[in-house]
């Protein structure tokens, strides 16, 4: 435990360390010399060295180097934004649900709180000070994320890549395959823990969902493509129980027995749902949703106080699933 906690120590050391060194190059638009560099952060000049090629390498932030000045690139950052309190307190929810979403270190995610925590006020600070602590402890994947990097260049300059994907995790079997796809759009699951990425694959001829963490490979392909219709990508996303929205839509009925009837009806579960009380205090709850594989593992989290009532398949599924534990414990 005190080897971990060294490491992770060491980590939040070096990227407070980088992260100095982007402010003090953004207060320098010009550039500075690696000497000064180290004078104002403090380090010696082979340090400064060092972590003006890592800031880049590692922390993601493009800089130059010409006759001896290293500076930020410009290009590689957007306009200031000016937020209030509550649209700044918006974004920290939506970060903190990113970070819930991911289980490896994101240098750009920890990037992005140290910018917030520089814009709110204390008692917000210090929780994204806390969030960043927690970011450092978790392990580095340098391969992840230049895959997540070239989806996003693709996302945002709609490319076409060329990607390998091991859908292996339901079927063993099934070796990796190599597709290009148009990428529509990049989600987070805060269940899965996990990004996905939604768009066309060629070789289907359909859309499809990627959970990024299966990507094994990806290629950014000089081809561009034609964007879905405005807004398709988001509003097929209401269809989805949590992110697979490429299934046939399906009606799922399910009765759930009067002692977590109160709770089952007091959250909005799906935009679809539909909710009949009935005489013995049970509910009836309704949605169409996007194939079952997500709302069963929603169902079977409620053990005895669900009972599916259709499609008669996820009803038996869920059925033989329960038959199977209660073998098990038996």
């Amino acid at each position: 435990m005190g080897a971990l906690a060294d490491r992770a120590g060491v980590k939040r050391d070096r990227f407070a360390r980088l992260w100095r060194v982007v402010r003090i190059l953004e207060a320098h638009p010009d550039g500075m010399r690696a000497e000064d560099v180290a004078r104002v952060a403090g380090v010696s000049k082979r340090t400064a060295y060092r972590d003006l090629k890592a800031v880049e390498a590692e922390a993601g932030v493009p800089v130059w180097n010409l006759d001896g000045l290293w500076g930020l690139d410009a290009r590689g950052f957007l306009p200031t934004l000016t937020l209030t309190l509550q649209e700044a307190m918006v974004v920290f929810l939506a970060a903190r649900l990113m970070a819930a979403s991911i289980d490896t270190y994101d240098p750009d995610l920890t990037g992005a709180f140290l910018k917030l925590g520089d814009a709110v006020p204390g008692a917000i600070r210090e929780h994204v000070e806390r969030t960043v602590d927690i970011l450092a402890r978790r392990r580095p994947d340098p391969e992840a994320i230049r895959r997540q990097h070239t989806l996003v260049q693709a996302w945002v300059t709609r490319r076409i890549v060329e990607l390998t994907y091991d859908a292996g995790a339901y079927d063993p079997a099934r070796p990796p395959r190599t597709t290009r796809v148009h990428p529509w759009l990049i989600e987070p699951s805060a269940h899965a823990h996990a990004l996905y990425l939604i768009g066309w694959d060629e070789e289907r001829e359909a859309r499809r969902t990627y959970k990024v963490d299966r990507i094994r490979a990806v290629r950014l392909t000089p081809d561009t493509f034609d964007p879905p219709t405005a807004g398709a990508a988001e509003e097929s996303l209401e269809r989805a129980w949590w992110i697979i929205a490429d299934q046939g839509d399906v009606e799922v009925v399910v009765r759930f027995d009067p002692r977590v009837a109160a709770r089952v009806s007091e959250t909005v579960w799906h935009p679809t749902q539909r909710i009949e009380h009935q005489p013995d205090g049970s509910i009836v709850w309704r949605a169409t949703v996007s194939g079952t594989l997500e709302v069963r593992l929603w169902i079977l989290e409620w053990g005895a106080d669900a009972e599916v009532l259709e499609p008669a398949g996820l009803r038996e599924d869920v059925a033989r699933t329960f038959r199977e534990a209660a073998a098990r414990y038996a």
